[in-house]
């Protein structure tokens, strides 16, 4: 089996947190100067373990290893949120890399070998994983040609240009050439951390269900409309609000969240009944069955709040992803690995945040490890793990790779 050098994969993991260092954590969004270091640092990486390296025409990163074969793919992003965590993304980047560089020094793996892949924008800067679509051909020109900074930086394409990547082609993989594909990732929550537990491998990625639900009321003037003919959108949608609160537990799974991200009141003022209110809504679970559920009972609470009034309400969907259920074999190396190496502090969990992993998984069969995050924080710059669990996740992940390959 090869192994994992938990140092190197360590002292890495902080060479990359010097590239947009912000406070304790990172400032890398896509296609910033930053961001573009980070993608070189990659490459110069890869370079020196023997693959062919290069960024393409959306930037994503890949890293070709020699050999005929069998091969793995693994990987992650690296850029990040803005003002940030140094791990979000680039632990499963550096895991990767931990591993094609073990399988290359393992006399016994020659031939074979561990591509290695950063997908541009996972974290959404543009839109929704649009690295991990257009590597494996599912992402439209189209929509790079309407994609805008959610920051205000400009347009995709203009920031494209500006990296030197608009005359690049657009790499796809070729699913014969992999045998699995590897994802690794802090667990952004605190079920490891709350277990006492080191190494979560994930069954499934959940799916993403996103609401937006509008209210119609009255607009009028807020100190002489008495209570009882008032039509106050804001008011029945705090009702539904409550409502969602108090009834999808009787629904909803032992996994499930679901949340109220954002909403609006109009016109907004002080002294003014808000004639229209709008609510951004969302649901996550792993179960279709659930999922169905929690749909089909918000839409009954949808309907209710529009026929009795006062005010009329409308549910429309934002988007509704599939869950993405991991590879048994894959996934497998995985469970092996922990036994091996964490064999009281493992757990088989779900992954409660969307994952390039969800994108592969329908084109090569995938599995995804996490190590714990402390306090459960993360999209911000105090995320953090220890040291200890980052290097014992390098040695799960190696050696489950290497599981793999020596199949």
């Amino acid at each position: 089996m090869a192994k994992a050098n938990g140092a190197r994969a360590l002292a890495d993991l902080k060479a990359l947190r010097e590239i947009g260092s912000y406070k304790t954590g990172v400032h890398r969004p896509t296609l910033s100067a930053d961001d573009m270091t980070a993608r070189e640092w990659l490459c110069d990486k890869l370079r020196a373990t023997g693959h062919e390296a290069e960024i393409d025409g959306i930037a994503n990163v890949f890293g070709r290893a020699p050999g005929n074969g069998p091969h793995v793919l693994a990987g992650s992003h690296i850029e990040s949120q803005n003002h940030a965590g140094w791990l979000d993304g680039a632990l499963g980047v550096v895991y990767a890399l931990e591993a094609a560089r073990a399988v290359a020094e393992d006399p016994a793996l020659a031939g074979k070998g561990v591509d290695v892949v950063a997908f541009a924008d996972e974290e959404g800067h543009f839109g929704s994983f649009f690295g991990s679509m257009s590597c494996v051909g599912e992402l439209e020109d189209s929509r790079i040609n309407q994609a805008q900074d959610r920051s205000g930086r400009g347009s995709l394409r203009e920031l494209l240009a500006a990296a030197g990547l608009a005359d690049r082609p657009r790499l796809q993989i070729d699913p014969s050439r992999y045998i699995g594909f590897y994802e690794a990732h802090i667990e952004q929550g605190d079920r490891l951390e709350q277990a006492g537990q080191q190494i979560g491998v994930v069954t499934s990625i959940v799916a993403i269900w996103q609401y937006k639900i509008l209210f119609e009321g009255e607009q009028n003037h807020a100190g002489t409309t008495t209570m009882t003919s008032r039509k106050d959108a804001g008011r029945a949608m705090m009702e539904l609000w409550r409502t969602i609160e108090d009834q999808f537990p009787e629904v909803a799974g032992p996994d499930s969240v679901w949340t109220v991200g954002s909403t609006t009141l109009e016109p907004g003022g002080p002294s003014i009944i808000p004639g229209r209110a709008e609510m951004w809504f969302q649901l996550r679970d792993a179960d279709q069955a659930i999922l169905d559920a929690m749909h089909a009972r918000l839409e009954a609470l949808v309907a209710e709040v529009d026929a009795w009034g006062p005010c009329s309400a409308q549910l429309v969907v934002m988007g509704q992803s599939t869950p993405a259920v991991m590879d048994d074999k894959v996934r497998q190396t995985l469970v092996d690995a922990a036994k091996a190496l964490a064999p009281d502090t493992y757990r088989i969990m779900p992954s409660g945040a969307g994952h390039d992993a969800q994108v592969i998984q329908p084109h090569v069969p995938s599995a995804m490890m996490f190590v714990p995050s402390i306090g459960g924080i993360s999209h911000h710059w105090s995320e953090n793990t220890s040291d200890e669990d980052i290097i014992l996740g390098a040695e799960v992940y190696v050696d489950a790779v290497s599981r793999l390959v020596s199949q």
